[in-house]
């Protein structure tokens, strides 16, 4: 599994301005059954993403094609992890 952590690198109003593109972005990766779960940073400095893919190189091609990263207004920190355990009731304590 995967943590993606983006740090925006814009103001906010270019952020804003990207959102719709990120948004298909970040759609097209949960039908590809990638993405788990998503959402911003508080305080409003960036976003978290939950993946799976087979390999880094996987997200690290695809955090590439993020609009966010791709013109420049946020950086992506890709952080691997093995999950070892997790709670039996873990979708219901999305939210």
């Amino acid at each position: 599994m995967f943590v993606i952590e983006l740090t925006y690198k814009a103001e906010l109003s270019e952020i804003d301005a990207a959102m719709k593109a990120h948004m298909a972005w970040l759609q097209r990766h949960y039908a590809a059954g990638t993405f788990i779960a998503s959402g911003r940073k508080v305080p409003r400095d960036g976003g978290i993403i939950l993946a799976t893919a087979p390999d880094r190189a996987t997200i690290e091609a695809l955090v590439r094609e993020d609009p966010f990263v791709s013109r420049g207004l946020a950086e992506a920190r890709v952080i691997e992890f093995r999950t070892s355990q997790r709670a039996d009731d873990f979708p219901s304590r999305l939210a």
